[in-house]
């Protein structure tokens, strides 16, 4: 019985080396190819989020109660990006 696990051992020892190297530079490209979608998606939703025109408003509040005036169930959020409400503020120091 040792013999025969003496001689499974010896005979995988020649592949251990080969496998290990694969599954090292496979999990390594796992990983960053996750980090590179991660960041992608980051960017992505950051520029969406940068359309958002509420705080340039003269409805915006920039109170947490009530953020909108006009729409306050969708002010800050995607659905502000084309509101048809929008007004820009004349003189920002008013406000």
């Amino acid at each position: 019985m040792f013999k025969l696990i003496s001689f499974l051992i010896h005979g995988i020892e020649p592949l251990l080396v080969p496998i290990c190297f694969v599954v090292a530079w496979t999990v390594i490209i796992l990983v960053v190819w996750s980090l590179c979608a991660a960041a992608r998606d980051s960017l992505t939703t950051a520029k969406q989020m940068h359309q958002i025109p509420c705080t340039g408003c003269q409805f915006f509040t920039d109170n947490y109660r009530l953020k909108c005036t006009v729409r306050p169930y969708i002010a800050n959020t995607e659905e502000a990006i084309d509101c048809s409400d929008y007004q820009p503020k004349t003189n920002p120091y008013l406000y």
